[in-house]
């Protein structure tokens, strides 16, 4: 049985999309709709020239040619786009941020209920292998319960999307948003608990300074730091700085109990790497017993190549093909994660801009 794919957007993230797609037996992409004829010629052709192509999703939807759906567009348009697929209960897969704001996370949650309707929120952290490996190792207990998460990345800056979209706070959520979901799902994941508090201090320091879109400036921060209380009385830490390329690992979560610590450590894409060079992730336990342990985990190298993830976006798709199969009743990533992660960043702005303390209630 091959599921047929229709990918709405064919920017960047809906071409990384396409090519792990291509990579997975029984799947191929079927149609892909995008407003931007160059964006729809790149992910036509990326998708061997036989796909169908549409300059809206409203037509490609009532083609029905497609058995599963993954939604790859500007996160401010991802609520309009689930309430338009809501009725047609294929599953979707749709790119993280689930939406900008809670308010549209709540639209998106009810008619998904209303409907019936599976909906999957691409935060491929999950699946990336170092970070799944420490998520084995601490549910295991090899720390002991979770008592603190600390996450750093360091990385280059936002790269260059149709527009500049990504470069403003009202199309994006704001950083803490678009690029901190993935932080504060994995967060949340880790400590099998809510958060109830953030407090978070960031700024505009480097990136962007002198850009502008239609005679509008960037908006969005660019290194913030934020501390996050939950429910279970443990915490997290993020430290986010989007201007250090250069670092030797982009990612670094370090999860503690009262046994030890486990760490993952993420290069950066391989694209970023000086050429000639390799860096394999790498997950390192160390107890307070003294014994330690550190081994690369290794990566699938058609899907390394895929895109920017470390093989992450390949292994989602190996998950939600299952979903849109039917060998899986759910999906993995729920729209009530995507809600919270969203809230959290919603939050996370909030204080950054103030500068007090958050609660934070459930979506």
């Amino acid at each position: 049985m091959v599921i047929r794919y229709g990918v709405i957007g064919g920017g960047m993230m809906a071409q990384e999309h396409i090519r792990n797609i291509a990579l997975l037996d029984g799947a191929e992409i079927a149609a892909i709709a995008d407003l931007d004829p160059d964006m729809r010629m790149q992910a036509q052709a990326l998708a061997g020239g036989q796909a169908a192509v549409y300059d809206n999703a409203r037509t490609m939807m009532a083609s029905e040619t497609c058995d599963a759906w993954v939604i790859a567009t500007p996160n401010d348009t991802h609520c309009e786009l689930l309430s338009q697929i809501a009725p047609d209960r294929r599953p979707v897969l749709v790119e993280k941020p689930l939406c900008t704001n809670l308010a549209d996370c709540r639209q998106v949650a009810a008619v998904a209920k209303e409907n019936d309707f599976p909906v999957w929120v691409a935060m491929e952290y999950r699946f990336m292998p170092p970070l799944a490996e420490l998520i084995r190792r601490v549910d295991r207990g090899e720390a002991g319960h979770p008592i603190m998460v600390s996450i750093r990345e360091h990385r280059y800056p936002f790269l260059t999307k149709v527009g500049g979209w990504n470069r403003f706070n009202r199309r994006t959520g704001g950083t803490m948003v678009e690029k901190c979901c993935h932080f504060w799902d994995l967060m949340r994941l880790i400590m099998k608990s809510d958060p109830i508090r953030v407090f978070a201090s960031g700024s505009i320091a480097v990136n962007h300074l002198d850009e502008t879109y239609d005679g509008r400036v960037p908006d969005i921060i660019d290194n913030a730091f934020a501390v996050l209380d939950f429910a279970n009385g443990s915490r997290g830490m993020l430290d986010l700085c989007m201007f250090a390329e250069g670092s030797y690992w982009q990612e670094i979560v370090s999860v503690t109990g009262p046994l030890g610590r486990i760490d993952a450590m993420v290069p950066p894409p391989a694209r970023f790497l000086p050429q000639g060079t390799e860096r394999n992730p790498t997950v390192e336990v160390s107890l307070r017993n003294g014994q330690r342990v550190r081994r690369d985990v290794p990566v699938d190298r058609r899907a390394l190549a895929a895109g920017d993830h470390y093989g992450a976006t390949f292994y989602q798709h190996e998950q939600f093909l299952a979903l849109a199969r039917g060998e899986i009743a759910q999906p993995m990533v729920t729209v009530e994660d995507g809600s919270w992660a969203v809230t959290v960043g919603e939050a996370a702005e909030r204080s950054a801009r103030t500068g007090e303390a958050v609660e934070i209630t459930s979506p």
